[in-house]
């Protein structure tokens, strides 16, 4: 009597875990994920979200249609907050978003109603970023970045927003920088850097990668530096793989004063530079979402890794990042969304003084 019910016990129990598997199998059969991307088209959120569509529609259950939508405007701003009022909480509205998003939040910006920090993280896709420069700036290399011939202009969508540690960097690196804030993403910024507007820029990986490149073989730019990698401890010290050729910020900033960076500068740009580039571009869902459907996403982050396809054209568009799943980084995402009392407050006093910021 006891075996038998041990067997019908075991029976049960791989039936609801078989129930289970055919659930999840069709879970999205017939139904369409809206990827709310808070940019315009072009840039490297808007990018990478259209090199994710086929293969989130592949690899989860039911291969549901994915539809990339722009929102943009207010740096971010505008497009997460829509998200925070109209987003469903079924896995089928997702915010696919940078630090261009957080760093409002963190911050306490003005205008911000989303809730960041309370949100599910789904899946990041991580990424660099890579500065050059004009060459009518007459600037070759990092090393002689302070003896441009022509002011430095740069351009960018918000202070508080992805741009942050790109002008973290130049305030750590002691540059005379004019910054031109208000584009509605990095993809207008890189047209007005082709058409002399700005001449210093940062783009992310996946659009330097497919769209910078081709013009540096051309003659038409100059790479500088990247943001960094991290080294054991975390900090941003070693050489980006994206880009091994060129040096880090670090690096730079080294090379020009003869010393590691250090004091609050520098916490600055190791804190924000962190979040902007370690967890790259994040995709969050309402908190209410149920585990059952971040478990589907972990799954298929798994099996998109797992494809020769993607991992051949990842290789063209982000040097071979692979995605990571919501388990492997909520924590730690979650975590820098909470710098120390002392770097948020160089932050506000450094983007209100200088930027106009308003908290």
């Amino acid at each position: 009597m006891k075996t038998a019910t041990t067997i019908a016990t075991l029976v049960a129990v791989i039936g609801l875990s078989a129930g289970a598997a055919n659930a999840q199998e069709g879970y999205f059969a017939g139904k369409s994920i809206d990827v709310i991307v808070p940019f315009g088209p072009g840039g490297a959120t808007f990018v990478s979200a259209k090199f994710l569509e086929p293969y989130f529609e592949k690899h989860l259950p039911g291969n549901p249609e994915i539809n990339v939508i722009d929102r943009p405007g207010g740096g971010s701003i505008l497009g997460a907050n829509w998200f925070e009022q109209n987003a469903n909480s079924d896995g089928t509205t997702i915010l696919f978003t940078t630090s261009s998003t957080a760093n409002p939040f963190v911050l306490g910006q003005q205008g911000v109603e989303y809730k960041l920090a309370d949100y599910r993280v789904a899946y990041s896709h991580p990424f660099s970023a890579v500065a050059y420069t004009s060459p009518s700036t007459g600037v070759t290399s990092a090393a002689d970045i302070k003896s441009s011939n022509t002011p430095l202009i740069y351009g960018g969508i918000a202070a508080a927003a992805s741009d942050l540690p790109g002008l973290l960097s130049f305030e750590l690196l002691d540059l005379d920088v004019k910054s031109v804030l208000g584009f509605n993403g990095r993809g207008p910024v890189r047209l007005a850097f082709e058409q002399g507007e700005v001449n210093i820029d940062y783009q992310f990986t996946p659009v330097y990668l497919t769209q910078v490149v081709p013009s540096v073989e051309e003659g038409n730019a100059v790479p500088l530096w990247t943001g960094g990698s991290a080294d054991a401890d975390g900090k941003l010290t070693q050489r980006d793989p994206i880009a091994p050729e060129l040096p880090s910020v670090y690096e730079v900033y080294e090379q020009l004063n003869g010393k590691a960076p250090s004091g609050i500068e520098w916490e600055a740009f190791q804190g924000i530079a962190s979040v902007t580039y370690a967890y790259g571009l994040t995709g969050y869902m309402k908190p209410d979402t149920p585990q059952e459907v971040l478990d589907i996403f972990a799954q298929a982050v798994a099996d998109i890794n797992a494809d020769p396809e993607f991992q051949a054209e990842s290789q063209k568009v982000t040097n071979g990042a692979r995605l990571s799943a919501g388990p492997a980084t909520e924590k730690a995402i979650k975590a820098a969304l909470s710098p120390s009392d002392e770097v948020r407050d160089y932050l506000k006093n450094l983007l209100t003084t200088k930027f106009g910021v308003k908290f």
